[in-house]
């Protein structure tokens, strides 16, 4: 033990002794903003998907306190609002890739919505299928009812 005192007394030694205090505030501190961080849910539901309503292209955007509806968008306009996701092919199999979509009643228009890509009915808080199964109906199946 004493030998240890007499090294940790020279200069190599406060060198030792000060690299080893910097790792361990620097592990300290990546312990605390992992634990007192935002969760992964919470990163997830902060960062959506918005469609700008003037050129209906998709964009991606931080929600912060005090962000009204419909947000800035790139075009530079309010008209960022957020997108549901389809995750259906016109065939009624899932794709990898979801399609997002702007809801026709953020335009104020009373008629569903139906995918762009393809011709699918999606809603608000549109839900993602766990298996291939009864994919929601098309524009042309949607009518006759």
């Amino acid at each position: 033990m004493e030998a240890v005192r007499d090294f940790l007394n020279t200069g190599k030694g406060r060198i030792v002794t000060y690299a080893g205090v910097a790792a361990a505030a620097i592990v300290l501190l990546l312990v605390l903003r992992s634990v007192l961080g935002d969760s992964e849910a919470a990163a997830q539901s902060k960062n959506r998907i918005f469609i700008d309503a003037e050129t209906g292209k998709p964009f991606e955007h931080e929600l912060k306190v005090g962000d009204v509806i419909p947000v800035m968008a790139p075009s530079g306009k309010t008209s960022g609002f957020p997108a549901e996701l389809c995750f259906w092919t016109a065939d009624g199999k899932l794709k990898d890739k979801p399609t997002p979509v702007l809801l026709n009643q953020f335009l104020g228009r009373p008629e569903p919505t139906f995918c762009p890509d393809c011709g699918r009915k999606v809603v608000m808080h549109n839900p993602r299928p766990s298996t291939p199964g009864n994919p929601p109906p098309t524009q042309a199946e949607y009518k006759p009812r």
